[in-house]
């Protein structure tokens, strides 16, 4: 009885790194754009509300989540610089650039989760519709917007570990480029001695009109 080894075939072997790179490319582009698209809309939206009294009233406040902190909406715009700088750079650079897209979204996380239970920003409001420095909100809620800034950090600290991971299999930005004067120059032919019209174009274009 024979056995036959079956052995792995080089093309197989090779392509492999090739398609974990595009995989891995692919998502990390999705969750980058993403998570930033997710974090600055979630700074735009009301993250708390509550009420101040006002002339014996209640006075209804809110606080958008740039109110309350700005630090989402940086480092979301940081992320998309640095999600597009990975392709511009190579080798160490490309980790350097990689460990500040997961930062950023590290970041985005603790910023999002601080700011969800925070009352700084409608006590600031209250005192400034009341004119008392020492009033504080009333009545406080939050809402889940923070949450969600938190989700589009965590796609973005996503998209940082895979190019810290997959970034040496991406491609990137070529500097090289084609140049005219890469090209071969023709051979210059000899002017005519008897056309003295060849004899001057070849002049002006630099060459020696007797070919040598």
């Amino acid at each position: 009885m024979e056995y036959v080894t079956a052995v792995p075939h080089p093309r197989s072997d090779a392509a492999a790194p090739t398609r974990s790179g595009r995989r891995s490319l692919a998502m990390a582009l999705l969750f980058g754009a993403l998570g930033a698209a997710v974090a600055l809309l979630a700074t735009r939206q009301r993250w708390s509300e509550g009420t101040a009294t006002v002339a014996g009233g209640a006075f209804p406040l809110t606080a958008r989540g740039s109110d309350v902190t700005g630090v989402p909406a940086a480092l979301a715009i940081v992320g998309l610089a640095a999600l597009v700088a990975v392709f511009a750079v190579r080798r160490a650079g490309r980790m350097v650039v990689a460990g500040l897209l997961a930062l950023s979204g590290a970041g985005i996380v603790a910023a999002a989760l601080a700011g969800a239970s925070d009352s700084s920003a409608l006590d600031d409001k209250a005192a400034e519709a009341t004119g008392d420095t020492s009033a504080t909100v009333a009545a406080l809620t939050h809402t889940g917007w923070p949450y969600v800034a938190a989700v589009g950090g965590v796609l973005i600290l996503l998209a940082g570990l895979l190019a810290l991971r997959y970034g040496r299999l991406w491609p990137a930005m070529s500097g090289r480029y084609e140049r005219g004067a890469d090209r071969p120059r023709r051979t210059a032919r000899p002017a005519d001695p008897e056309r003295p019209e060849e004899i001057w174009k070849a002049l002006d274009r630099g060459e020696d009109p007797t070919g040598g």
